[in-house]
């Protein structure tokens, strides 16, 4: 019986989340507009470590050989 109750739940859930998605569209779009530049940021920070962390690589594979 808990697998059906599951699903159940899990239909109202995504039944609720459509609800809310045209409710709420407007503030949805100012979160996700809002957001963006924080994606960005987030974004670059990782690829600098990483480009940081591929060099850092590379220079101590050179002083090995």
């Amino acid at each position: 019986m808990s697998k059906y109750l599951g699903i159940v739940i899990g239909i109202i859930a995504a039944l609720l989340g459509i609800k809310g998605l045209i409710v709420y569209r407007g503030d949805l779009l100012i979160v996700l507009r809002g957001s963006i530049p924080v994606i960005f940021i987030l974004g670059g920070v990782i690829a600098v470590i990483a480009g940081l962390s591929e060099i850092k690589d590379e220079i101590s594979s050179k002083n090995i050989k």
